[in-house]
């Protein structure tokens, strides 16, 4: 009888060990960024109705804004916008590990003025259109930034956010942009900057998701109230930031390198980014979303010690802009021209002028840690005969990259 109870108690014993798993996974919360402008104005300075928009309109250095597609003067997702916008990727790094990464050597706290938190992202399933195997890509690779240089979120795909970020609302020098960071900052590391321009007519909060994605892969994001199409906002926003960068009592203090500056924008926002890497020499590189120089002579501008990227949509009114800007004969800049084809047949036909914001973002977050973090791995993503950026596919999205460079 004795025999049988110890026989029992060793069965029962080896089954809970092999049924037992102490291990847990933190998924957060959904927070879906949808980056829709809705009727009124979130931080009182623009106007809360939709400025009247005929079919000559300019916008965007001289691209026609059809006036039943646009809020504000601009393409802008919305719950009733067409599906050629595509939808918003926000996933997480992975169910399977943290939902946020962040910095082990960071010893900062968020600030007492700090407007909204959010989480790293809103998702952690990854739409059904990314299961389209993407092409080998040397950013797949989780790789920490080397040492000496800038902070990034040790991970390092850009179609998700990484880690916790700070987003405070109307802020800036003229108390109407966005500022947004990692909650925890790095200790011994400092942080590169991004100036993002909204489209003209449209306020900075409807890039909230963009925002957020550069924040969240390490990066100090100020976005402008508006973007006139050239550098008096933008200056103003560096002069703003370095002073931060030099006040004991500010968050920031001495966590910027100012020599480590993109713009990018969309639309009126990417020909403000274009004046600044021309202009202002804190600024080493520069993103267009959905624009291009309206004299097709402005990317001929940038120095070459300088790089500049579009990305444009296939059937966006931008279109002729990008392309005849990169094209420019006088071009000797490293540059890129990224266009996203295949998209919904809905709205513009494809993949319109609200695509790069929104469902083009990964290319503007992934350009910023290669030319601002110096991961030069991913040089491969863009530069070549193959690459996700060249020929691969738009992960969480319909469709395709379809990208060219010269000068590197």
């Amino acid at each position: 009888m004795k025999s049988k109870i110890l026989t029992s108690m060793v069965v029962a014993c080896a089954f809970a060990l092999v049924n037992c798993d102490d291990s847990t996974s933190a998924v957060q919360d959904a927070l879906p960024e949808q980056g829709v402008v809705p009727g009124s104005s979130s931080d009182g300075l623009t106007p809360a109705t939709t400025p009247e928009i005929s079919s000559s309109s300019i916008v965007g250095g001289g691209d026609l804004v059809p006036p039943t597609s646009s809020v504000g003067g601009e393409m802008v997702p919305s719950s009733s916008a067409p599906a050629s916008f595509g939808q918003q990727n926000n996933n997480v790094a992975g169910a399977s590990s943290s939902s946020v990464v962040t910095p082990a050597s960071s010893n900062a706290t968020a600030p007492a003025s700090s407007g909204v938190v959010t989480s790293a992202g809103s998702s952690a399933v990854t739409p059904a259109s990314s299961s389209v195997a993407a092409p080998a890509s040397s950013s797949e690779a989780a790789q920490a930034p080397a040492a000496g240089g800038v902070f990034l979120a040790e991970g390092t795909d850009e179609n998700r956010d990484q880690m916790e970020v700070e987003y405070i609302e109307r802020t800036g020098h003229d108390g109407g942009g966005i500022l947004s960071y990692p909650k925890r900052l790095s200790a011994d590391k400092k942080h590169a900057v991004v100036v993002w321009g909204p489209g003209g007519g449209t306020e900075p909060g409807a890039y909230g998701g963009m925002i957020r994605r550069l924040a969240s892969h390490g990066f100090v994001v100020i976005a402008l109230r508006e973007s006139p199409g050239n550098t008096s906002q933008g200056k103003p926003a560096l002069d703003w930031l370095e002073k931060k960068n030099k006040d004991p009592n500010d968050p920031l203090y001495q966590k910027l390198d100012m020599t480590k500056v993109g713009c990018s924008g969309h639309s009126m926002g990417g020909l403000e980014s274009e004046q600044m890497v021309i202009q202002d020499k804190r600024v080493i590189t520069a993103m267009l979303n959905n624009s291009g120089d309206l004299g097709h002579t402005a990317m001929a501008s940038v120095p070459t010690d300088k790089t500049i990227g579009i990305v444009y949509g296939e059937a966006g009114m931008e279109r002729p802009n990008a392309e005849a800007d990169y094209n420019n004969n006088g071009v000797r800049a490293p540059a890129c021209l990224i266009q996203m084809t295949g998209g919904p047949q809905g709205g513009e036909g494809g993949w319109g002028h609200g695509s790069g914001p929104w469902g083009g973002m990964a290319a503007t977050v992934a350009w910023m840690r290669w030319h601002l973090g110096g991961e030069d791995f991913r040089k491969a993503d863009f530069v070549g005969s193959s690459g996700r950026y060249i020929n691969g596919e738009i992960i969480g999205e319909q469709g395709h990259w379809k990208g060219t460079c010269k000068n590197f």
